[in-house]
């Protein structure tokens, strides 16, 4: 193969991940394909010989259960039992290596298709799927013939997009009031014929076109998340990158990154990120989300379709799959403050190291000095005795001891109260949560007490935080935040009114 050399703008188009797709696009020519086949892990994959073991089982493994990171055992023992399906209806000798070395395989730098790394609560290893192997798996699924093929549905959608984009990016009021006037009419037109008894119905094709379209662009959500995850990780290795090749000062160094300490959630993936997991947050829109799914799926139409059982709450895979985003950019934030901690620490030890060097120097000539001057040192410090640092005189204060005799108590004092304890029973409160959920899809722990005040106070209240792991599923929001109040008895001034302001804590069915 005769070697390919790409320019400069091509060769940072190849090796730019996060690059625009339009730009790709547009240099589809010989040289960025040919780099493209030898480079790409997308189509490394399709090149290699074991390419429909790879997708079929990183597609039932992470794909179709939506799961994000897998430890090692429970991936290779999957690996395993499929590797022993395969030999027995292709032969022994079809896939020599063992499920462990094909997992190392595929995590390699030359072939990326799978993101190998230690969580900082295991030392298991786990695994998590690339982003090109994703889209590799979305791309086969693809190809294979489709029933129905809907396009009308995809025009209206453009042609909404496009009136978005006129209507925000119109400043003028004129415009924004003759649009939304003529909104208005065409609404007002609508209502008057439902009035009258005309009631305007979709066609089959059209219900079945446009639950084709959600189905499609639910599916690519979900894949997208992977690549948001891919951005962030760049974005913070460049950061990295930034601090590692630094040759200023430290205190440079540190303006530096406390002025970027934000970087990853204020860049443009961050707050697209962040508007959407606001808005599937609110909890009339979940709400909203989940009726409009049963709606839809109940019509006979969709029925015949077949969908996927897991449509019915794509929604609630679009909140785990955001979860782990969440905490992937807090884990990164955690891990630069701590590159920066280890940095510090190195230069420390540096400085240790000069000062025993200076020891050790010193030590030598202390026994054999030279002639003249060692070394002139004009002086370390001053002086300085400020009079109001100093303190004022204090009397020692003398202890007496009586010579009294020691006297009994009252008898008659209650020693009740000192057995008194506060206990919180915590069946009682998940039969609580239990209950409200049976109507419900979520509550969040301020609606949960006002329907039954708290008894015990902060007490009960720390219980219920301790629910949102065992034995509920539970989603904390720390951009919402909600106050819980409760009463308490003073002795002496009767009943006081206590508040607990906390991130907004929502309980899931």
């Amino acid at each position: 193969m005769p070697e390919v050399r790409l320019s400069r703008r091509q060769d940072s188009l190849i090796r730019d991940e996060s690059g625009s797709p339009q730009s790709l696009r547009r240099n589809l020519d010989y040289d960025t394909l040919e780099s493209l086949r030898q480079n790409h892990p997308a189509w490394r994959l399709l090149r290699s010989d074991h390419a429909p073991l790879v997708a079929s089982f990183l597609h039932r493994a992470f794909v179709a259960p939506n799961n994000r990171v897998l430890p090692e055992s429970e991936l290779a023992e999957a690996l395993e039992d499929e590797l022993f399906t395969l030999r027995e209806r292709l032969g022994d000798g079809s896939f020599p290596k063992r499920a462990l070395e094909y997992l190392d395989d595929w995590a390699q730098p030359d072939r990326p298709w799978l993101r190998k790394f230690y969580r900082e609560d295991s030392d298991e290893p786990h695994f998590d799927l690339m982003p090109a192997t994703e889209k590799v798996i979305a791309w086969l699924g693809s190809l294979s013939e489709r029933r129905f093929v809907g396009t009308e549905s995809r025009l209206v959608t453009l042609l909404e997009l496009l009136r978005q984009i006129s209507t925000g990016a119109e400043d003028d009021p004129d415009q924004r009031i003759n649009e939304l006037q003529r909104r208005k009419r065409s609404i007002e037109r609508e209502i008057e014929q439902v009035q009258n008894g005309h009631v305007p119905l979709l066609e089959e094709t059209a219900l079945m076109d446009r639950f084709q379209q959600f189905t499609e662009m639910s599916r690519d959500l979900l894949t997208d998340f992977r690549e948001v995850d891919q951005n962030f990780r760049m974005l913070d290795r460049q950061i990295r990158e930034r601090i590692a090749l630094w040759e200023g000062s430290k205190k440079e160094v540190l303006e530096e990154f406390l002025g970027r300490r934000d970087a990853i959630a204020d860049s443009p993936q961050g707050r697209s990120f962040r508007a959407f997991w606001d808005f599937l947050m609110a909890r009339d829109r979940l709400d909203e989300l989940t009726a409009l799914l049963e709606r839809a799926l109940a019509l006979p139409a969709i029925k015949d379709m077949a969908p996927d059982v897991r449509t019915r709450r794509v929604h609630y895979d679009w909140m785990d799959a955001g979860s782990h985003t969440q905490r992937t950019v807090a884990q990164l934030s955690h891990q630069l403050r701590r590159f920066l901690d280890d940095r510090a620490h190195l230069e420390n030890r540096r400085i240790m190291e000069l000062l025993r060097g200076i020891e050790k120097r010193a030590l030598a000539l202390r026994d054999a000095p030279p002639e003249g001057n060692v070394m002139e040192v004009a002086g370390i410090g001053a002086d300085i005795n400020l009079p109001m640092d100093r303190p004022m005189y204090q009397d020692t204060a003398k202890q007496l001891l009586s010579d009294t005799d020691i006297e009994l108590g009252d008898e008659d004092l209650d020693t009740s109260v000192l057995y008194d304890q506060v206990v919180v029973d915590k069946s009682s409160l998940v039969d609580h949560i239990r209950r409200i959920l049976q109507d419900r899809s979520q509550v969040t722990l301020q609606e949960i007490c006002e329907l039954r005040p708290l008894e015990h106070g902060l007490t009960e209240l720390l219980a219920y935080l301790q629910l949102t792991t065992d034995p509920f599923d539970a989603v904390v929001d720390p951009d919402k935040t909600e106050v819980v109040f409760w009463r308490s008895e003073q002795v002496g001034s009767g009943s006081v009114t206590r508040a607990a302001k906390l991130p907004r804590v929502i309980f899931v069915r």
